[in-house]
């Protein structure tokens, strides 16, 4: 760690959290107020004894006097005195009687007694009072108090957006153009999206270019993609390769308690960009203020659609502005108003996609650059096993593989290391959990019946990766399955065997065991899911080429309130029939390859009693020569460097409560 990692920051004004200021300038305020009540308020004093100056010159001569000053008294002649001081004892008594040491005495003052009065060395003539340090005396607290009134109103209205009575200014963030600056080299997988955002980019560096011609650039782009795609990032990359000023603000920046605050925020987000013109503005997750007026219970929010409305005129209305362009980002585009989506406003939309083979290699050299990677890993072969990933996920999974190999004492991440974080990452992670030898049979004949029935099957596309009776996440067992390539349609004898494949569980705990348990629960609600999209929304079924799960959307996210029921009860009898026929069929058809395969079923649930976590490889050598052929890895390098855990059983653990229901192979989703 560097000198400058570990020196901590000065602590001044500007580095205090926003709320502390606010608070120190009270504190402020309320010393003043205490001060200023200190110094004019009324002393709590006993009132002086008033005595003749014969008496003072008695006090003085018996040395009972601590302290006085004598002042001319002008007014009644030249040796007329005020003496005022203190004597040593309280000997003295005021008008109500009270015992003081404090007198008064005003009279005619002789030569001899003043002599006297000096030779005691009690009394001192008064200091001057000038003008200068009167009006010093009486100006200053008041200007103490102005000072700190500033600090509290004054100069919190001047800072935009700071105020305590600010509630109307825009949030929106200038990004620093020289710091954390982000390019379009930093950006893959999404080359159409680039080509789409790059034309603002020429833009805004040669307006000429495009207007020449009589073409005008889109007012406002948003951009659309399942969440972790790379919207956000994309912005940021803009706003690196335009060198204009750019501003960041969410959707949820608008929204306030306070009525009227969203559409001041968004008239002065505006202004801002007009005065700094040409500029980009991005509101990121747009949906939290865009959504469609008057849908869903109540009729929607009045708050959220007048900024809305705000928004709509500022981006094209009567005063619009050339210069100003917003990119918005969201994954929920059809919640969103027509009005917003309409030419003029957001003209173009760019659609971020899931990354394709070539996308998810180049965004794993992208962030391959950060990481201490091994000459073995190759990031090809990552690329190819992990479809249907996004560029966080893909980020993630590379942060996972330097986080393990570092567990394991490792200088450089290893192809081990990235297989690991990947069945981690999809998976979920490995767990110890106890069980005896009736459960983890039962789990062995089951995760090899999914096992079984797959190698069977496939036909090249979706073979089996693993099988294990460790728990991973929710389930007891998993079977993992990494396709070959994207697929980007669903076939129906593809769906099919799947349907198989996710009953083989259940097949086989039924004919080895004669008995069935609640470990197939997610397999049953997959396969019905599958065969449910087959007959409704693929037309992969008798009742034809109809779409039949249109009336399934929310009321709370849709445009109605209301829904209308588009399918008759003899319609969804028909449909619920062929359901059923679809999957009593497949389980008939696996019933039948389990059968057949006995004894390939037995050696597959023994491998996996003895290692516990077999390949997808050992599978297809004992359908194909009855044994495994190639060695078994029984312990991985995370459980060597793991620390012994003490596995004793106790009462709790071995509670039925205490055992997850089931050890459910996590079928591949058809989406």
């Amino acid at each position: 760690m560097s000198d400058s990692e570990t020196k901590k920051p000065r602590r001044s004004l500007k580095n205090l959290p926003p709320d502390r200021p606010k608070v120190l300038f009270i504190w402020l305020a309320i010393v003043a107020v205490a001060a200023a009540l200190l110094y004019w308020g009324p002393p709590v004093t006993v009132a002086p004894a008033v005595i003749s100056i014969q008496e003072v010159v008695d006090l003085a001569g018996a040395g009972q006097i601590k302290e006085g000053v004598i002042r001319p008294d002008a007014a009644n002649g030249r040796d007329y005195v005020i003496i005022t001081g203190e004597a040593t004892d309280q000997v003295l008594k005021n008008e109500r009687g009270t015992k003081t040491g404090s007198f008064h005495a005003a009279g005619r003052l002789i030569d001899a007694n003043m002599a006297l009065l000096q030779k005691s060395k009690k009394f001192a003539e008064p200091p001057a009072n000038t003008l200068l340090a009167s009006i010093a005396l009486n100006v200053i607290p008041f200007l103490m108090i102005i000072g700190v009134l500033y600090f509290l109103f004054v100069r919190q209205l001047r800072q935009a957006g700071r105020g305590a009575l600010s509630f109307g200014k825009s949030r929106a963030k200038l990004l620093t153009r020289d710091r954390d600056k982000i390019t379009f080299a930093d950006v893959a997988g999404c080359d159409e999206a680039k080509e789409e955002v790059s034309e603002v980019v020429e833009f805004l560096k040669d307006p000429k270019k495009f207007t020449k011609m009589g073409g005008k650039i889109p007012r406002g782009i948003l951009m659309v993609g399942a969440p972790g795609t790379g919207k956000t990032l994309l912005a940021k990359a803009v706003a690196g390769e335009a060198d204009v000023p750019f501003f960041s603000i969410s959707g949820s920046d608008f929204v306030e308690m306070f009525v009227g605050v969203g559409a001041s925020r968004v008239r002065d987000m505006f202004e801002q960009g007009r005065k700094s013109a040409p500029c980009l503005i991005f509101i990121d997750e747009i949906d939290a203020v865009g959504r469609q007026r008057g849908a869903g219970v109540g009729g929607g929010n009045d708050e959220r659609e007048q900024t809305l409305n705000s928004l709509l005129v500022e981006m094209d209305g009567f005063d619009t502005t050339e210069g100003v362009i917003i990119i918005a980002a969201t994954n929920r585009p059809d919640v969103l108003d027509s009005a917003l989506l309409r030419p003029g406003r957001f003209d173009r939309q760019v659609y971020v996609d899931l990354p394709d083979l070539v996308g998810r290699e180049q965004i794993l050299r992208v962030h391959a650059k950060k990481i201490n990677l091994a000459d073995s890993v190759d990031l090809a072969v990552i690329a190819r096993g992990t479809p249907g990933l996004s560029g966080a996920e893909l980020a993630n999974l590379l942060n996972e593989s330097a986080l393990l190999a570092a567990r394991r004492n490792k200088k450089k991440v290893e192809m081990i290391d990235v297989d690991d974080a990947r069945e981690k990452v999809q998976f979920g992670r490995e767990r110890r959990r106890l069980m005896d030898d009736e459960e983890k049979k039962l789990t062995a004949y089951h995760e090899a019946g999914h096992a079984l029935v797959q190698g069977v099957l496939d036909d090249g596309t979706l073979p089996v990766h693993k099988v294990t009776i460790i728990p991973r996440g929710r389930s007891l067992g998993s079977t993992m399955f990494i396709p070959k390539k994207d697929m980007l349609t669903h076939a129906m004898k593809r769906m099919l065997n799947q349907i198989a494949m996710g009953l083989g569980g259940r097949i086989a705990e039924e004919l080895v065991l004669g008995d069935i348990s609640s470990g197939a629960a997610g397999d049953i609600k997959q396969i019905t899911k599958i065969a449910r999209h087959m007959v409704c929304d693929w037309g992969m079924s008798p009742l034809g080429p109809i779409a039949y799960g249109d009336n399934h959307d929310t009321v709370f996210l849709g445009r109605d309130i209301t829904r209308s029921e588009n399918v008759s009860e003899e319609t969804a009898r028909k449909i619920d029939v062929e359901i059923h026929r679809i999957i009593s069929e497949q389980y008939a058809r696996a019933t039948e390859l389990i059968a057949k395969h006995r004894p390939a079923l037995d050696k597959i649930a023994e491998a996996l009693l003895e290692h516990e976590t077999i390949e997808g490889k050992h599978v297809l050598e004992i359908i194909q020569f009855g044994e495994m052929r190639s060695p078994v890895i029984t312990a991985t390098l995370e459980k060597a460097a793991e620390k012994p855990v003490d596995r004793k059983p106790s009462e709790k653990s071995l509670a039925p409560e205490s055992i997850a229901p089931g050890g459910a192979a996590p079928t591949p989703h058809p989406a």
